[in-house]
Formats: structure tokens, sequence, C-alpha cells
């Protein structure tokens, strides 16, 4: 986790379709989120290996957050029941592998989603920072 005061790195896997678009948006609209934050694109977030996911945090990441297609995904009809399988099955590796599942998450973001993109980005940060705080009292 990281350091007090420190801003959490989080891996993102995009979709190139749908996901990075938006996220593309929040940059070219100057949004401000962490630059910790980095992108990986992929033709469709139901693709996603679970053991990835889990060898990110083992990498260094803090959290690894899931920009999913939604009902928009051209590859599979089901896409967002598959894609929320696979953040479950990599919460509970995770889980097995001494990781706090919490550090894994999952959003539907579109083309035009660049606020709502910032906004979960903000928010993960924030949750993976209080993690991270050492307890009081």
């Amino acid at each position: 986790m990281p350091a007090v005061g420190a801003r959490p790195r989080v891996l993102v896997f995009s979709t190139n379709g749908i996901s990075d678009m938006g996220i593309d948006l929040a940059g070219s609209s100057h949004l401000d989120y962490s630059a910790n934050v980095e992108v990986i694109a992929l033709p469709c977030s139901s693709g996603i290996n679970p053991n990835w996911i889990v060898h990110a945090l083992k990498a260094g990441f803090d959290g690894v957050f899931v920009a999913a297609d939604g009902p928009e995904c051209t590859f599979v009809s089901d896409c967002v029941v598959r894609t929320g399988h696979v953040v479950q099955e990599a919460q509970s590796l995770a889980e097995k592998n001494g990781f706090d599942p919490g550090r894994i998450k999952m959003a539907a973001i579109c083309s035009v989603c660049a606020e709502p993109f910032v906004n979960h980005m903000r928010q993960f940060g924030a949750a993976l920072a209080a993690s991270s705080a050492p307890a009081v009292g």
C-alpha cells in the first residue's frame, strides 16, 4: 500500500473500443486525476485474465480498476456478466494471495464517461489511501 500521503498506484484495464475513449476524453478535457493511474487497453473487458489482476497487485500496484464495456460491447452480448465473473474470480484469488479484495474494482465506463471515470479514480484512490493509513488509537 502507498506511504501515508502518497497517491496510490492504480492499474486500469480499459477497452480500446469504448472505455479507453472516455479515459482519453478525461485527459484531453484536462480533468484532474492522479498521475499514478496507468492504463492498459484491451479489446474486451471480459477477456481479462484474473491472474493478470493479481499479478498487478504482486507487482506493486495498490489497486486495479476494470473499466468494463457494459452493454455496448461488440464482442459478446453478456460482457457485463462475464466481466463481473472475472472480477469476482480475481478478488477471490487476491484474497488467497493475502491481498484485500477491495483493492479490485469494476465499473462500466462509456466512450463519453470522462467525468465518471475521474470520479471513480478519485474515490478509489481515496479508499486505497485510507485503507493504508495507520490505525488511530
